[in-house]
């Protein structure tokens, strides 16, 4: 399975929830609403959730073995800090 796009779809300024993606497999299937978290010592992934009557939160959509959770997890916060490095080079430009 390939990862073909990630979409960086909301970038937030404050809160610990920093931006919510949505990840296309194999130019064929869409995941939406994975966030990106800021953790205590670096960033993460969670993937779509619903709450369950227990109050409990089940993931919708996951990786079912660490090494593609990894995969999907770096990937996504690499596009994400070239997207954040790219918004602050053209706001650079626009001051210059």
């Amino acid at each position: 399975m390939e990862i073909t796009d990630i979409r960086i779809r909301q970038i937030a300024q404050e809160g610990k929830m920093k931006a919510v993606v949505s990840v296309t497999f194999d130019n064929a299937f869409v995941v939406h609403d994975i966030k990106i978290i800021e953790g205590v010592d670096k960033l993460f992934i969670a993937m779509p959730s619903r709450k369950t009557p227990e109050n409990e939160y089940k993931d919708i959509a996951h990786p079912i073995n660490m090494e593609m959770r990894e995969l999907l997890q770096q990937r996504i916060i690499d596009k994400y800090e070239s997207t954040i490095l790219q918004e602050e080079l053209s706001a650079i430009d626009i001051v210059s």
